[in-house]
């Protein structure tokens, strides 16, 4: 996918989620966004199922209530992004940077965050069932009211 492309298809997506009768839902569902500069994008509501955004920086970006089940985003930089009622399950997180991020009401059902920075991330109320955190860095996320059913916890936080 070119810039160009995806360009268009984020504006379509602004203009759906102001209820613009010409705006288009995103469907980026399969699309290979390894690497591709996201920070800051409005993807609330967006398909990026099965997605490939490896190593992708999507840093404040607003992906609430976005739909990202399979998609890989080992190494992908989401800082500070607002993941709230996002639907991750069994993605891959491997070594992303969630670093402050809003991952409230997340889904993150069997995802993989393996090495994951979530220091000062809200994952409040989120579904964590058979997550695997295994080396994350969990300093300072908030995990009140998280369900935690069969995930593999740190074992230490870094």
């Amino acid at each position: 996918m070119t810039k160009d492309e995806l360009k268009v298809i984020l504006d379509n997506h602004i203009l759906w989620l102001k209820d613009n009768k010409e705006g288009i839902r995103a469907d980026l569902s399969g699309a290979d966004l390894r690497g591709a500069d996201l920070s800051g994008a409005y993807l609330s509501r967006a398909d990026l199922d099965a997605a490939d955004l490896e190593g992708a920086y999507l840093s404040g970006a607003d992906l609430r209530s976005a739909w990202l089940r399979d998609a890989n985003l080992i190494y992908a930089n989401l800082e500070g992004a607002d993941l709230r009622s996002a639907y991750l399950a069994d993605a891959d997180l491997s070594g992303a940077d969630l670093d402050a991020a809003n991952l409230e009401g997340a889904y993150l059902s069997g995802a993989a965050l393996r090495d994951a920075h979530l220091s000062r991330a809200d994952l409040s109320g989120a579904d964590l069932m058979g997550a695997d955190f295994s080396g994350a860095n969990l300093e300072d996320a908030n995990l009140s009211g998280a369900c935690l059913e069969g995930a593999n916890m740190a074992e230490e936080y870094n």
